[in-house]
């Protein structure tokens, strides 16, 4: 493949970390980086020919350690297979590669009255592919869906230079299992994808109004974002951020956001009904004791929002982030605050927590010096996560499990339900030669070595 390996160290070592912060133990073997499907299939039928494990790669901005490489393995990057193939306004779906990046793919869609509904913080660095592998969510998923609601069908090269599909342009399709929803937040341990057909939506007309809510408390907040849901509305966005998280916005963006309280939920609603659903939701939080304010002026809208989209780089300034996302029933979101604060108390830690109120996904952030992850952060986030499977929730509603939450995966599936998983992945990839060691941790070997 000429032209398209790289081995330079300098290239290399750029794929031996993500935007988790966690890095392998050494370079990868080598970069592919791939320019078409006949560049993915040669690739999966050399590393399958000769045992040599492959790390999938878009553009690194997982949190979950799910694309990083080590000694011995391939990276191969889809980043720059970025091309849009079709855009089909009459059947409202898009077919692109996998290296397109989320951002850029809108605002070519809006010039056609379209827009693909998915919308991680990341979504400017972010790509299609990367999203779909991890089933990602973002600020907008309590109305419109994870990525899974939006894609209709993929291609996916497997471990060895297969090339498989359940393409089609319709909404509707049942033949067979749906291999294709199997494949969205695999993490890339079951194959590549390299084609993505996406159900777009109709960009949403009129006004957008949002709501600004500052509350004494963080729990007091969330009561009010859960009251929202059970009045029957439902907001394309409500985001929550606790003090910690204020205080670091607040000196990212030189603004005290603390005067007014020491919990902010931002809400906007959407669609025919937005100002109306506005203003009841206005009318909710100042009933929780918020002081609430609404606007529909656009760029208002877009500065308030803004407050929350700086909350990662923000607290990045701290220093090295463990980010987790557990999702919760929605009465249980003042329960985890709490408990997020206990642990602070008793473990000495920081950790800001953000939310996305509309459907309890929470992002608590451990912080810390250097590297490598105490001790004594594992141990708060493992207690944070029995407490989070012990209120109905999940370890992760859109992150992943990748390298940093496999050690946890069977308190949630349960010992029968990760054999099986394990089973899935062995069809697909029979050699294990796909993302070795993501998601699924390394069986022990005798003698207890992993």
């Amino acid at each position: 493949m000429p032209g398209r390996v790289r081995t330079s160290p300098a290239v290399l070592e750029q794929y031996r970390r993500d935007r988790s912060g966690r890095s392998s133990d050494a370079l990868p073997l080598c970069v592919v980086e791939a320019g078409s499907i006949a560049d993915v299939q040669h690739t999966c039928r050399t590393a399958s020919a000769h045992g040599v494990p492959v790390v999938t790669r878009g553009a690194g901005t997982g949190l979950a350690g799910g694309a990083i490489a080590g000694s011995g393995e391939i990276v191969l990057s889809t980043r720059g297979m970025d091309r849009v193939l079709r855009i089909s306004p009459q059947n409202r779906l898009a077919v692109v590669e996998p290296g397109v990046l989320n951002a850029e793919l809108n605002r070519l869609l809006a010039g056609q009255g379209l827009w693909w509904p998915p919308d991680p913080s990341s979504r400017e660095i972010s790509t299609v592919g990367g999203n779909i592998a991890t089933n990602a969510g973002g600020l907008l998923c309590a109305k419109y869906g994870v990525t899974r609601d939006a894609v209709l069908s993929l291609k996916v090269v497997l471990a060895d230079g297969r090339l498989i599909g359940v393409v089609h342009d319709t909404v509707k399709g049942v033949t067979g299992l749906d291999l294709c929803a199997l494949v969205v937040g695999s993490e890339g341990t079951l194959g590549v994808i390299v084609e993505c057909t996406l159900k777009l939506r109709p960009l949403v007309r009129g006004a957008v109004a949002t709501i600004s809510a500052s509350f004494p408390s963080v729990e007091r907040a969330a009561a009010a974002a859960a009251s929202v849901v059970a009045a029957g509305w439902t907001p394309a966005v409500m985001e929550l951020m606790d003090r910690r998280t204020l205080e670091c916005v607040g000196r990212y963006s030189g603004t005290d956001l603390l005067p007014r309280g020491g919990a902010l939920l931002l809400v906007q609603t959407d669609g025919s009904a937005a100002l109306e659903e506005g203003e009841a939701v206005l009318a909710l939080a100042v009933a929780a004791g918020g002081d609430a304010e609404l606007t529909t002026d656009p760029d208002e809208g877009a500065r308030l929002m803004a407050v929350r989209r700086q909350a990662f780089p923000a607290i990045e300034a701290l220093g090295t982030l463990l980010v987790e996302d557990v999702a919760v029933p929605l009465e249980a979101m003042s329960a985890v605050f709490a408990r997020v604060r206990e642990l602070e108390e008793r473990y000495g830690l920081v950790i800001p927590t953000a939310c996305h109120a509309g459907d309890g996904n929470l992002h608590p952030t451990f912080t810390f010096q250097g590297e490598e992850v105490p001790e004594v952060v594992w141990r708060a986030a493992g207690e944070l996560f029995e407490f989070a499977l012990e209120v109905g929730g999940t370890l992760s509603g859109e992150h992943g499990i990748g390298v940093l939450k496999r050690r946890w995966l069977g308190d949630e599936l349960g010992e029968d339900q990760l054999d099986l998983q394990r089973r899935i992945k062995e069809v697909f990839d029979p050699a294990g030669i796909l993302n070795p060691g993501k998601v699924f941790a390394p069986k022990s070997r005798p003698g207890g070595c992993a």
